[in-house]
């Protein structure tokens, strides 16, 4: 009793010290459970075939024995959280993945929580510049105009936000003025003052209500069509990225002097946008809009940019066009100009979009129509559900289509409420130019002109091409077509429908087909062309800046530099070998991938140079090419379904190709590990990374299904990774069936600037205690017949020391052991004789590609 008296005199004097303690740790709990709670319930990407993954270690046994729509199905926005009434900037969060199971056909697990988005400024370096209000402003990396905005600088929501989606955008936006938008979104919404209740309908035709159109090969062959003078075109070509050949190319495809052509550069590319206002200055019926906007996939920006577009189209003095076409520069044309013009002559007043398909209801639950979405910080941010708009039919499909002038001109300029209000609606739309004007036409006045056709064939393999790859840039998970290949070319001649266009083609991927096609449609090309079947696209260019480039990109693209000149200059005294010793100056100018029948053959790299004995300047391009690291050692039986083993970075599920053609990594990247397969009774393998200092990182098993063509898995690695030759094993019962080399290249660079000696004492010092996982493999060791990795982790570590000219010397050495110098070319006029005119060469990016040449109008109108 003493005791109890005791502890409660305590507690009455510090009644408010424990009250305060303990209102800290329940909000420390609660954060706790919000951050960790963002990705819950995310689902793990499908993986290509197979079973199981687990950790590997050898038995202790005696011895080794829609049609058109993109939008796929919900993401994992919706979270479980308190309330908010307001929060504090939070740094980065910062967390451990788990390994998941890896296979052929599934992989079980959970994602991480996103890491906080990268800030606006620094993925767009030319945010920040002043607009004027109401317009898009330079720089504001996807936020919607009508959307409400913020008053203040602090984030302060209007009202107390509950809904689970909301409070996981609000944990998730990386930006005061995103998170602000976010709650003023949700707030308004909330008030029943943001979407219209009711829209009016125009239209008395009930149910689908565009006729079928058939395509005519003899009609198509024949005169014009009596339906008034042959149409002429507007195509609006939004491009983004760095193709500007492949961009040429379709261009010169489609030209015709009859019809006009307006560019939209995305905001972000800036390279393609100089490429493409130099071209357009050759051409009067060739413009590039004054603007430009970030065009998120899904995102809200994008059909504010074809409105906007078309208004300035209708308003371009001297643009008498008839219809408004959208291309992008992955699409080409699957039949003549004149097939084309003869075919909408003869529809002058249809508008051809493509529909669904499939039962309304679904459709909008499968679109998230009846989800709210907000576009900021280049992001598409679930916020909670909504209601679709009474009295009105709500359709969607493809967001490519051919329109009629007087429905651009209905869209853009009527004031009637069925357009106001819809332009309100698919403001806070996911995916909105596949369905806003499809809704529109579809209840108004003209809904008879409607033909359920985009003239389009896309290439929908939703196997590959629906695995949630936009789900960093938006809450939900979309589709994406894949790319034509030559066996998919008996889809592109579509014989009873009226398709003008296909898509996708990408020529780093491959560009037999789009030759095949070309030569289809206007012959091939004469004998002795020359680059017919070699693609060029640039990947750095010195005016941008070094704001785009890794640390990664710029060490191995000046080690490159050093590789070339040393090879040019030659290990001799002989007077030649002096004329062509080049020392740089200053960084590279320009870095280009180079392919030859579809084939990755390398980097060109263009350096400016100064003779050191006699200050002649010049510029070199330099062709380094791969060299190859795969060994196959299985003889027979199963061994023989190994095709291929591959590391890299930016694995693409859907064309299943590493992005990161060249395979360039350093400390701090995340490798994958890919096998090809052939098909074949189904088997289970292992796979064992062993790092530079024969430490084995990590060892795990696939299962591979028999009809598994290809399996992938990244494994969680502490990092830094040890700078140096990695090897990845692939073995059966402990029986080697395969393996392939990597380079985690040491870096010179750190944040762009020299590295310092202090900087590479942690990055390349290996990860933190030498483990890379927190299961040790070191017991397989003897069972691969490893060296002691004690010596050589003594000598890692030395090596981690190094910085300036012996740190340069270690790089160079590593990348040498992977890249070879295939040519080096020039100056038309040069000092050094053994330099061949860049001119010349048929490697080079300054030899001639007329494939991708445009040149000037011929008589016919035509370019090709």
């Amino acid at each position: 009793m003493v005791a109890s008296a005791r502890v409660q005199k305590l507690v009455r004097r510090y009644k408010l010290a424990i009250a305060t303690a303990l209102a800290i740790l329940l909000l420390q709990g609660l954060v706790v459970w919000s951050f960790s709670s963002l990705e819950d319930d995310e689902e793990e990407e499908p993986g290509e075939k197979g079973r199981q993954w687990k950790p590997r270690l050898p038995d202790p046994g005696p011895g080794p024995k829609d049609p058109d729509s993109s939008a796929g199905r919900g993401g994992g926005a919706g979270r479980k959280h308190g309330r908010w009434r307001g929060r504090t900037e939070r740094p980065g969060v910062h967390a451990a993945r788990p390994a998941r199971p890896v296979t052929g056909q599934r992989r079980v697990g959970r994602r991480p929580p996103a890491p906080a988005a990268e800030p606006s400024a620094r993925r767009n370096p030319g945010a920040g510049a002043a607009q004027p209000a109401g317009g898009f402003q330079h720089g504001d990396t996807g936020s919607v105009e009508g959307a409400p905005l913020p008053t203040e600088s602090g984030f302060a929501p209007k009202c107390e936000i509950v809904g689970k989606d909301a409070l996981s955008a609000l944990a998730r936006a990386s930006t005061k003025r995103c998170r602000q938008e976010i709650a003023n979104v949700v707030c308004l919404h909330q008030a029943g003052g943001l979407m219209p209740r009711a829209v009016p309908r125009h239209c008395q035709l009930s149910g689908k209500t565009g006729p079928v159109v058939q395509w005519d090969e003899s009609r198509a062959q024949g005169p014009p069509s009596p339906k008034g003078p042959p149409v002429r075109i507007a195509y609006m070509l939004v491009v983004h990225g760095r193709a500007v050949r492949q961009l040429k190319r379709l261009l010169k495809a489609v030209y015709h002097r009859q019809h006009y052509f307006y560019i939209h550069v995305d905001q972000r590319s800036d390279y393609l946008h100089r490429e493409v206002v130099e071209l357009a200055q050759a051409y009067p019926n060739v413009r590039v809009t004054p603007w430009r906007m970030v065009t998120i996939w899904g995102g809200a920006s994008l059909l504010k940019m074809y409105l906007r577009s078309m208004r300035d189209l209708l308003e371009a003095p001297g643009w008498a066009w008839d219809y408004y076409i959208n291309l992008s520069a992955t699409d080409y044309p699957t039949r003549t100009n004149d097939e084309l013009v003869t075919f909408l002559t003869g529809h002058r007043d249809k508008n051809f979009l493509k529909s669904h398909g499939r039962d309304n209801s679904r459709f909008i639950k499968k679109q998230g129509l009846d989800r709210l979405f907000h576009e900021c910080d280049s992001h598409m941010w679930r916020l909670g559900e909504r209601q679709i708009p009474e009295g009105i039919v709500v359709d969607g499909g493809s967001d490519w289509f051919s329109l009629t002038r007087s429905f651009v001109e209905y869209v853009v300029y009527t004031r009637d409420p069925l357009v106001a209000q819809l332009r309100q609606f698919y403001t806070y739309t996911l995916l909105p130019a596949e369905s806003f004007f499809h809704t529109v036409l579809e209840n108004s006045h003209a809904c008879d002109t409607l033909v359920d056709n985009n003239l389009r064939v896309t290439n929908w393999n939703r196997k590959l091409g629906c695995k949630c790859q936009y789900k960093h840039i938006v809450d939900w998970c979309g589709c994406s077509p894949n790319d034509f290949k030559p066996q998919d070319f008996l889809r592109l001649q579509q014989l009873s429908r009226p398709t003008f266009f296909a898509r996708k083609f990408e020529s780093t991927v491959n560009q037999e087909v789009l030759e095949i096609l070309d030569s289809h449609l206007y012959g091939s090309y004469p004998p002795g062309t020359p680059a017919l079947k070699a693609y060029w696209e640039n990947v750095y260019d010195r005016a941008e800046g070094l704001g785009g480039l890794s640390d990664v990109a710029l060490t191995a693209y000046t080690s490159f530099v050093r590789l070339g000149l040393r090879h040019l200059g030659g290990p001799g005294p002989q007077p030649a070998d002096r004329l062509c010793r080049f020392e740089p100056r200053d960084l590279p100018s320009r870095v280009h991938l180079y392919f030859y029948d579809d084939r990755f053959q390398g980097y060109l790299v263009t350096q400016e140079v100064r003779h050191p004995g006699s200050g002649r300047a010049e510029s070199l391009e330099m062709w380094l090419m791969p060299q190859g690291a795969l060994k196959l050692t299985g003889h027979g039986g199963q061994a023989n379904r190994l095709q291929g083993l591959e590391v890299g970075t930016e694995w693409d599920p859907k064309e299943r190709i590493f992005r990161n053609f060249g395979g360039l990594l350093g400390p701090l990247d995340e490798p994958t590990a890919m096998q090809h397969w052939a098909r074949g009774p189904n088997l289970t393998v292992t796979l064992v990374w062993i790092d530079p200092a024969y430490v084995v990182a990590t060892s795990y098993d696939i299962t591979v299904d028999a009809e598994a063509e290809f399996t992938q898995y990244k494994p969680p690695l502490r990092r830094p990774l040890r700078p140096g030759t990695w090897t990845v094993r692939l073995l059966q019962f402990w029986v080697p069936l395969g393996e392939t080399r990597f380079l985690v290249l040491p870096l010179t660079f750190n944040h762009r600037l020299p590295l310092r000696k202090d900087d590479g004492s942690w990055l390349h010092a290996g990860p933190p205690n030498g483990e890379y996982m927190e299961q040790s493999f070191q017991g397989l060791n003897g069972v691969l017949n490893l060296p002691r990795p004690g010596p050589a982790e003594e000598a890692a570590r030395r090596r981690a020391e190094l910085a300036g000219p012996a740190l340069e010397d270690w790089t160079d050495s590593s990348l040498g052991g992977f890249w070879s110098v295939a040519g080096v070319c020039g100056p038309d006029v040069s000092g050094c004789p053994a330099l061949e005119p860049c001119s010349r060469t048929r490697w080079s990016s300054l030899s001639p590609d007329p494939k991708s040449e445009l040149g000037p109008v011929k008589a016919d109108g035509r370019l090709r």
